[in-house]
C-alpha cells in the first residue's frame, strides 16, 4: 500500500513533504531555538554570576565570623587561666540560667 507523497516517488530532500511548506515551519523552528538558546544562555549566565557574588559574601562573612569567635575563645583562654575562675563559673551559670529560660519559653509555646 502508497502513501500519497512517501515511498518511491518522494523526493528524497524534503522527507516526503511536497511543496506543504515544511521548510519554512523549520526555518522559523530553527530561528527561534536558536533565539531561546540564546536567552537561556545569558540567563544562566547571569544567574551564576550571582550565585558566585553570593558566595563570596557569605566567604566573607563566614571568615568575620570565625574572626570574632577566635578572639572570644582566646579572652576566655585568658579568663580561664587567670585566678577569675570564679567569674568564669558565674558566666557559666547564667548561660545555664539564659538557656533553660529560654527552652522554658519555647515549650511553653
Amino acid at each position: 500500500m502508497r502513501r500519497a507523497g512517501l515511498g518511491d516517488g518522494a523526493p528524497g530532500g524534503n522527507y516526503g513533504y511536497t511543496n506543504s511548506g515544511y521548510s519554512v515551519y523549520e526555518e522559523e523552528n530553527e530561528r527561534l531555538t536558536e533565539s531561546l538558546r540564546t536567552k537561556l544562555s545569558i540567563e544562566i549566565g547571569t544567574e551564576v554570576k550571582n550565585q558566585n557574588k553570593m558566595l563570596s559574601e557569605m566567604d566573607n562573612d563566614f571568615d568575620s565570623a570565625g574572626g570574632l569567635l577566635g578572639a572570644t575563645m582566646g579572652r576566655l583562654r585568658t579568663l580561664s587561666r587567670g585566678s577569675q575562675t570564679k567569674l568564669l563559673c558565674y558566666m557559666m551559670l547564667f548561660s545555664l540560667f539564659v538557656f533553660f529560660v529560654i527552652y522554658w519559653i519555647i515549650k511553653l509555646r
